[in-house]
């Protein structure tokens, strides 16, 4: 297990890295994916359509859930809508602390691990390109939106299916909440929100499986642990992870089941990062010895 303690040895094994190059690849590479992510789901959403697809996906999570026993998002939330700080905290806590954590890593890593930078650096930025993939095969209307009377959400649906006639502001006023979730952000605030001109034209609100807030925090308790050295945060970056579902749920931003998708994604890119890594440093440790 790593220590965070470099070896002679192990840095000059390690690829050379420069610190702005690293930025510049981050910041491109992040450019691009949040391009690429935004052209699908609610972004490419007319006026006149509704997000069906997404809709129906998201029933698809719900009855999986439900076949095992272990749909309980809405309970879970419901559990804590009256603590209107509490909600608080976990709406600027899933706007910021997926930024602000991961983005601190990797200035940890590279001043005092090096040698795992180029791995690691690979894994999450493979996590985050394959879930691309589905974010454009299987979107999906985050719980939140599911009984929302925007245009992004499920209430029209809900409505026409239901046999009520038309989508009209009237059939808007009486529509009875099937599922009941709440969109805490809109309801408590937070530090930004989706429901402005410049958030709801530039992100796309069905990008929720695989949940990138699982992946990155995730990657981040993998990377982490090994690196600190008192037990207590050793225990906290353990539990980083199951803090950042705990605000998924609670803020209504995703099913369970996105979390699962989150591993996958993580898993899979892990895989491809070592593949791709292990001639890098092999190509260096030559370089070294010679």
């Amino acid at each position: 297990m790593n220590t965070g303690v470099q070896t002679p040895e192990e840095v000059k094994a390690s690829p050379r890295l420069f610190w702005w190059k690293e930025a510049l690849l981050i910041l491109v590479f992040y450019m691009l994916y949040t391009a690429t992510r935004n052209q699908f789901g609610s972004a490419r959403l007319t006026t006149t359509g509704q997000p069906t697809q997404a809709f129906d996906n998201a029933l698809t999570l719900i009855r999986w859930e439900k076949a095992v026993g272990l749909f309980h998002e809405e309970a879970i939330q419901r559990a804590f809508l009256d603590i209107r700080w509490f909600i608080w905290f976990w709406n600027v806590f899933y706007g910021t602390a997926h930024f602000i954590v991961t983005i601190t890593l990797f200035v940890l890593m590279f001043r005092r691990a090096k040698p795992l930078f180029t791995k690691w650096r690979n894994s999450i930025l493979a996590t985050t390109a394959l879930a691309l993939v589905g974010f454009s095969l299987f979107p999906v209307m985050p719980p939140r939106l599911l009984d929302s009377t925007s245009r992004y959400g499920g209430a029209c649906i809900q409505i026409e299916r239901r046999g009520d006639g038309p989508c009209t502001e009237e059939a808007l006023a009486a529509f009875e909440p099937e599922f009941r979730f709440q969109d805490t952000l809109a309801e408590v605030g937070g530090l930004w929100s989706f429901d402005s001109g410049a958030m709801t034209r530039l992100s796309n609100q069905y990008a929720a499986m695989p949940s990138m807030h699982i992946g990155w925090s995730t990657w981040t308790a993998l990377v982490l642990v090994p690196l600190l050295r008192r037990r207590w945060a050793k225990v906290l970056a353990a539990l980083y992870p199951v803090i950042t579902l705990v605000c998924i749920l609670l803020t209504g931003n995703h099913f369970w089941l996105d979390g699962v998708g989150g591993l996958v994604c993580l898993g899979v890119g892990y895989a491809l990062a070592r593949v791709v890594t292990r001639p890098l440093v092999a190509d260096a440790a030559a370089s070294a010895s010679a």
